[in-house]
């Protein structure tokens, strides 16, 4: 059979990875505020024609960095950010024999629900 995804979860993976992913998710979105002042402070200093000023641009620069490094943590373990803001997430799994994602959103405390690869959150079942 094939399949789109290399790596599939078992509820029991993704539900062990809940902590971790939780505290790199507050992280990112923490990050990506800080990206966002830095992103305004810039815009703004560079459409008055000033020297954007080193310190601003290399924190800047670490900002970003630091997300690349926590959405690379994601991305090698094929685990996908549907919202960053309210922490959803997919994992790749086989459920029946078919491949589907479990959908897990920050706010939960146990893995539990499911949807096809492409109906999305809207339609997510609850796994059996």
């Amino acid at each position: 059979m094939d399949h789109r995804y290399r790596k599939h979860y078992t509820r029991e993976e993704a539900q062990a990875l809940v902590p971790q992913l939780r505290e790199w998710l507050t992280d990112l979105n923490r990050l990506r505020v800080e990206a966002e002042r830095f992103d305004k402070r810039l815009s703004g200093i560079n459409a008055e024609g000033q020297d954007t000023g080193g310190d601003t641009v290399n924190r800047w620069i670490r900002t970003l960095a630091a997300m690349q490094q926590l959405l690379l943590e994601f991305q090698r373990r094929e685990i996908f950010i549907k919202d960053l803001s309210r922490g959803l997430v997919d994992f790749p799994a086989v459920i029946g024999g078919k491949e589907v994602f479990l959908c897990w959103e920050s706010d939960e405390e146990v893995v539990e629900f499911w949807h096809d690869l492409d109906s999305g959150f809207s339609g997510r079942e609850k796994i059996d």
